[in-house]
């Protein structure tokens, strides 16, 4: 009976970690780990090597539905797993030879780094949304978008802000050779962070991929979705060999977190981009809080 009313409630915490990761484009590994740490009292190594188990059928999950929704840049999503697959083994070696404490930390860093950046960007589309606004309401067009293809940031006075944003959302991005390249080299960073801390690299994918090329959040969290289906995998076959991974609750977490990405992902289209912005900078905040509060309990109890 224990183990049924376990199975059942990390296949809600699950369920959970699906909406968001199809809502945001992440794997959903910022809050799996600290959950698996906290709650469930596994290990730093078994933590990170479950999440990123679990990450790939989440991703799969969500990574679908952002295809047939056309949310996604199925190319850059593409060059960046292969850019990650290349380094995620490298991560788990590192996380492997590494003190827990020390994942623990450089998680925090890295995630709340994301969180204040992708903060920034909300409060700047506000801003610029409200101009929008108050130039219809003179007659006067809106702000143009700026040249560096801040996505969401461009449209006529007279236009609907929420409308304005879907459109440029379902705008096609046909990114060029170089951007390509990049995407790559974005993979390849996210990798390494994927199997060091057992995340699926979204937190740094999506950021890196409006600042640098210039794609809309809902491009960037789709197209991080398809590059963590294949940058996680070699992580989670090294893992496997370390026989880190906890599959009973992996599958479990699993169950709840396949259809739940389902859902997120047609979440998505209902949400402004400035609030998305927002609601994933807040998560990324959480996370990192979570994370700090994780290691600091075992600081404590040694």
């Amino acid at each position: 009976m224990d183990e049924i009313f376990l199975f059942i409630a990390l296949a809600v915490v699950g369920l959970a970690i699906g909406v968001f990761s199809g809502m945001l484009g992440i794997g959903g590994g910022t809050i799996m780990v600290p959950v698996f740490r906290l709650l469930f009292g596994m290990s730093a190594l078994v933590s990170t090597a479950t999440s990123l188990f679990t990450i790939v059928p989440t991703s799969f999950s969500g990574a679908l539905t952002r295809i047939r929704q056309k949310t996604c840049i199925i190319s850059l999503g593409v060059a960046a797993g292969l850019g990650g697959a290349c380094t995620s083994p490298v991560g788990v070696w590192l996380a492997s030879i590494s003190p827990a404490w020390l994942i623990m930390i450089v998680a925090a860093i890295v995630i709340a780094y994301s969180a204040v950046s992708m903060f920034t960007q909300a409060l700047q589309l506000q801003k610029e949304e409200k101009a929008g606004r108050l130039g219809a309401e003179d007659g006067k067009p809106a702000h143009e978008r700026p040249a560096g293809g801040q996505a969401g940031e461009s449209a006529e006075g007279e236009q609907d802000i929420h409308t304005m944003e879907q459109e440029i959302a379902s705008a096609a991005f046909k990114p060029t050779r170089k951007q390509i390249a990049i995407g790559f080299v974005i993979g390849f960073a996210a990798g390494l962070a994927s199997g060091y801390i057992g995340v699926g690299g979204g937190f740094l994918m999506i950021p890196l991929m409006i600042h640098i090329l210039g794609t809309t959040m809902k491009e960037s969290s789709g197209s991080s979705l398809i590059a963590m289906i294949i940058l996680a995998i070699p992580g989670v076959v090294s893992e496997a060999f370390l026989g880190n991974i906890d599959y009973m609750v992996g599958i479990a977490v699993a169950v709840g977190s396949i259809p739940g990405a389902i859902i997120g992902a047609h979440l998505v289209r209902r949400i402004p981009e400035g609030a998305l912005r927002f609601t994933f900078s807040g998560f990324l905040l959480i996370a990192a809080t979570l994370l700090i509060l994780n290691e600091l309990s075992h600081i404590v109890a040694f």
